[in-house]
C-alpha cells in the first residue's frame, strides 16, 4: 500500500484524508460529484441487508446525505474504493461506533464481487489503521448468512470471537452478525510471513 497526500474533498466537511493506492485500487475521500453513482450502486437490496446502517432503497438524496456526514466528524474516516482509472467499486472506513475498539467495514458494488477487491481495500485499511492510525486492535462483522465477507476477514488474519444479533437498517429488525477482531502483533507476524499479501 502507497500513502499519498490528504485529500480533501471539495465542498465537504472534515480533515483531509488520506489517498492509499494497492495494486489495483485507489482508497480516496467521496466527493460530492460521487453521489449519484454511490446512490446507483448501493441501491441494491443485497449490499443493504448485509449492512447496518444503508437503507433500501437508498435514494441519491440517501448518497448526498451520507456525503456531507462523511468524514466530518474525528470518530470515522470513509473512503471510496476505486479502480486506478476512476471507476467508482464501492465503500470502506474505520471508525469507532459503539465499541471499545475502532470497527472496519466495506460494501462493494454487486458488479464488482468476487474480484478480491474487498480484500484488497481491506488490507489497505488494515495498514494504514495499525501504521498511520497507531491503532492496536480492530474489529469488524459479517452477517452469519455472507460468507463472502467472512471470507474478507479471515484472509485478512481477523479471528472469529462470537455472534451477536445488530439491527440492520434495510430489515427493520435484528440479525446475527459474526464477530471479528485482529491485533497488531498478528497483522505484524502474517505480513513477515507474506500470507496476507499472498491471500492465504
Amino acid at each position: 500500500m502507497t500513502l499519498l497526500e490528504p485529500d480533501a474533498p471539495e465542498g465537504l466537511q472534515g480533515p483531509p484524508v488520506p489517498v492509499l493506492e494497492t495494486e489495483r485500487l485507489i482508497l480516496r475521500a467521496p466527493r460530492f460529484e460521487d453521489a449519484a453513482t454511490i446512490a446507483a450502486l448501493v441501491n441494491d437490496r443485497r449490499i443493504a441487508e448485509n449492512t447496518l446502517r444503508i437503507p433500501h432503497p437508498y435514494t441519491l438524496a440517501d448518497a448526498q446525505a451520507f456525503l456531507t456526514a462523511a468524514n466530518a466528524s474525528g470518530g470515522e474516516i470513509v473512503f471510496l474504493i476505486t479502480a486506478w482509472e476512476g471507476t467508482v467499486l464501492g465503500c470502506c472506513g474505520i471508525g469507532k461506533l459503539d465499541g471499545e475498539y475502532p470497527e472496519i467495514g466495506y460494501w462493494l458494488g454487486v458488479p464488482f464481487w468476487g474480484r478480491g477487491y474487498a480484500t484488497e481495500a481491506a488490507r489497505a485499511l488494515i495498514d494504514h489503521a495499525f501504521g498511520e492510525l497507531g491503532y492496536d486492535v480492530l474489529v469488524s462483522g459479517a452477517r452469519v448468512s455472507n460468507p463472502a465477507s467472512r471470507r474478507v476477514l479471515q484472509k485478512c488474519g481477523f479471528e472469529w470471537t462470537g455472534v451477536g444479533l445488530y439491527r440492520i437498517r434495510a430489515l427493520a429488525s435484528s440479525a446475527p452478525v459474526d464477530r471479528f477482531r485482529l491485533d497488531r502483533g498478528l497483522w505484524a507476524s502474517l505480513k513477515s510471513w507474506g500470507k496476507v499479501h499472498r491471500g492465504a
